[in-house]
């Protein structure tokens, strides 16, 4: 007996549209798992005692150990490592944002003799990573007394950061139409008050992208902190919490390491929840103009 099915064009590319679907949903399960499940892990460490962490780090905590919190913030002095790095992060942002927005300005939307050679300049910034100049920057730093100043520190980090935040700033700069900044002109605005009141409006998806980029960079950075920052005063969170992991190899409280831990992942989760419609709608944006 003749089989007279017919299996259509379109019903292969169905199933094999399926198919790839359904690899493509169990691969982002897996990788929120993977993502995911430390994170959990730590949190629930974090409420445990030490003999629970001991005893079993799967088990789930027979109460919730509080006191974890306030031997981490009194005794391993993590809230004066977040204030020391919420003021690095915010002279930083400050440096950045004052350097890059009327850089990126004046790359995108002006035209004048040595323009590329200047893009060029910043494109190639991309490609020097901080570590690999730490050496001469810390001499360098030395010889101008700028160690162990939170400031410093900070205006070190925005210049790192500046040729990446002048590349992405460029593409949103270059896709504002010419018509406002002309209408300002005649209606009398400078350049510096049209980039205020025009420019700077119009590219907000792009300055709150750089804005929370930067953050997770600045808040994060540990090499340039460790190199640059002796004073154990003015050290910032991951100098702080390496210091406090090192201690605690001794103490055995880890109940306030993973309290401490929870405590620093807390700003940059916080963030990113609060931005994240934000950020996409500006990577999205950025590389539809780029």
């Amino acid at each position: 007996m003749v089989d007279h099915t017919v299996d259509y064009p379109h019903t292969k590319n169905r199933r094999r549209f399926s198919f790839g679907k359904l690899l493509l949903r169990l691969l982002l399960i897996i990788q929120t798992i993977v993502v995911v499940y430390p994170l959990l892990w730590n949190v629930l460490a974090s409420v445990k005692t030490n003999a629970e962490i001991m005893e079993s780090p799967w088990k789930l905590p027979a109460g919730l150990e509080w006191s974890n919190y306030v031997h981490a913030f009194t005794t391993a002095r993590i809230g004066d490592y977040m204030l020391n790095s919420l003021l690095v992060v915010i002279f930083s942002m400050a440096i950045l944002l004052i350097a890059a927005v009327p850089s990126a300005y004046v790359l995108g939307r002006m035209r004048f003799r040595g323009r590329s050679f200047f893009s060029n300049f910043y494109m190639a910034g991309l490609f020097v990573g901080g570590v690999y100049i730490i050496v001469p920057l810390f001499i360098l730093m030395n010889s101008l007394h700028m160690l162990d100043n939170r400031f410093w520190l900070s205006a070190v980090y925005a210049t790192g950061s500046l040729p990446f935040s002048i590349f992405l700033l460029t593409s949103f700069m270059k896709s504002i139409p010419h018509d406002y900044e002309e209408a300002a002109m005649i209606d009398g605005c400078g350049y510096f008050t049209t980039l205020l009141r025009i420019i700077v409006p119009m590219a907000r998806p792009g300055i709150i992208t750089l804005i929370v980029f930067s953050f997770f960079d600045f808040w994060n950075e540990y090499v340039m902190a460790m190199t640059f920052i002796s004073d154990d005063a003015k050290k910032t969170i991951p100098v702080g919490l390496s210091n406090l992991m090192q201690i605690q190899q001794y103490a055995t409280d880890w109940g306030s390491l993973f309290a401490g831990l929870v405590i620093v992942l807390a700003p940059t989760i916080l963030v990113y929840i609060l931005l994240q419609k934000k950020l996409t709608e500006g990577m999205m944006l950025g590389g539809i103009k780029g």
